[in-house]
């Protein structure tokens, strides 16, 4: 009886170190998110090939560009739910998340520092990855 309380103990341990969700306060309300799901989505998105670019870093670090403007540190996750768990809508050939992101740098102009929705899809026949439909990259 003594060795299944044991177990117990460790298979929630062991569950609760896997899930790995952050909650944010959102002008939406509560969410969660992730910087893990089944794809290689670290890397730099770019406008047809060049600027403004999005930087996903590992560790939920990165880069956000709005068309002219400068480069800005944020904080990203894609949305899942509170156990950890990506949240998406698939396709035929296609997946799509939701990336949240936060600015870490304020301009002079603004005090922005709300989180901020977007659509992230992969399209698995092009190989290719989208934030807001026009910032990709290919992966394998």
């Amino acid at each position: 009886m003594k060795s299944i309380k044991i177990l117990i103990v460790i298979l929630l341990f062991v569950g609760k170190s896997f899930s790995q969700s952050t909650k944010i306060e959102t002008n939406r309300g509560i969410h969660y998110i992730t910087n893990n799901i089944e794809y290689p989505i670290t890397g730099t998105y770019t406008f047809k090939g060049t600027e403004p670019v999005v930087e996903l870093n590992d560790g939920g670090v990165g880069y956000y560009q709005l068309h002219e403007q400068p480069k800005r540190a944020i904080i990203w996750g894609m949305e899942c739910d509170e156990a950890g768990e990506p949240i998406f809508i698939k396709g035929f050939d296609s997946a799509a998340y939701t990336l949240w992101y936060q600015y870490t740098t304020k301009l002079d102009s603004d005090d922005e520092t709300n989180w901020t929705a977007v659509e992230f899809t992969i399209h698995f026949n092009t190989l290719k990855m989208f934030i807001k439909g026009e910032r990709s990259k290919n992966y394998n």
